[in-house]
């Protein structure tokens, strides 16, 4: 597994990492825990060596599964984790005072079994906190050894840099793919100037891209999808000539369009086995150009929530 220093700061990763929230949150019932156990080490063991988590994931109970599964090769790995919403529970919104960071940041520790968090994130921009107090509030946390980088979730360029001048953010997570790119007007322009990483989530369109959704789908109690305008029916219909386009051009590398999605984020090298050519991504740059994306990434409420 390749590897990667994000940003300027020092914090090396795999390049693949584990986003481990869909195994208790967001996409309909919790796995078995054991099972999840399983499928982390698993990924430790070929060669993934950096795991997201959130306290609001479960909530909680995420945190709590990735620190017993990692717990046996702590030092082989990194873990991010998130703060920001109110007692943990994403419904009742943002959360960032500098007195809810540091109860946070202590229940994390314990949750995960271990003695430092690697990268802290902000999950969610709280417009009734300074950036400049968050920041700073996790800068003592990083003074105090509990937290060794700073990060921001979905996060705006302006709000970015007034962060930065407090404490250096190693890294910004945003969703990234190839239905989603608005970071690359604004973001990844501040990231590369300011020596920020960038860490994308939903490479794979939350699975839409795999082409393993279709309009005909149905998804179970508790799948945040059933409730996201990007997934309705009508959506998922007109979205298909996407994935039906890509899936043409993975055929003629022999590779899944899961891949081949991957392959295409230069994030994500990890599908390192499918190399595209200039002519590649040129077909891709087409067949985006001619398909516009049905439906809003979030519902209202979470759209809300972005830092714009």
């Amino acid at each position: 597994m390749q590897k990667r220093i994000l940003g300027k700061s020092g914090l090396e990763v795999s390049a693949i990492g584990f986003g481990c929230m869909g195994l208790s949150f967001a996409y309909g019932p919790a796995m078995d825990r054991g099972e999840a156990i399983k499928l982390i080490r698993a990924a430790v063991d070929r060669g993934v060596a950096f795991f997201d988590t959130a306290e609001c994931y479960g909530p909680f109970v995420n945190e709590e599964l990735v620190g017993e599964a990692l717990a046996p090769v702590r030092d082989q790995v990194a873990i991010a984790t998130k703060f920001g919403f109110r007692d943990g529970q994403t419904q009742l919104g943002p959360d960032s005072r500098p007195e809810r960071i540091r109860v946070v940041v202590d229940a994390s520790l314990k949750r995960l079994r271990t003695d430092r968090i690697d990268l802290f994130y902000q999950h969610r921009v709280d417009k009734a906190v300074p950036i400049e107090d968050v920041a700073g509030t996790v800068k003592a946390l990083i003074a105090a050894g509990k937290v060794k980088h700073f990060g921001l979730s979905e996060a705006g360029a302006a709000t970015i840099r007034r962060a930065h001048a407090v404490q250096p953010v190693a890294a910004v997570q945003s969703e990234y793919s190839l239905w989603w790119r608005e970071p690359e007007t604004k973001i990844f322009p501040t990231l590369e100037a300011l020596g920020i990483g960038f860490v994308p989530f939903s490479p794979l369109g939350r699975g839409f891209l795999t082409g393993a959704i279709e309009a005909t789908t149905q998804f179970g109690p508790g799948d945040a999808r059933a409730i996201n305008p990007r997934f309705t029916q009508e959506a998922r219909q007109a979205n298909q000539a996407l994935v039906d386009r890509l899936g043409e051009i993975a055929a003629r590398k022999g590779a899944t369009k899961a891949q081949l999605a991957l392959a295409w984020l230069e994030e994500n090298v990890g599908a390192a086995e499918v190399v595209l050519t200039a002519a590649d991504l040129g077909q891709i740059e087409a067949a985006l150009a001619q398909i516009q994306v049905v439906g809003d990434r979030y519902p209202a409420a979470w759209q809300a929530m972005v830092d714009g």
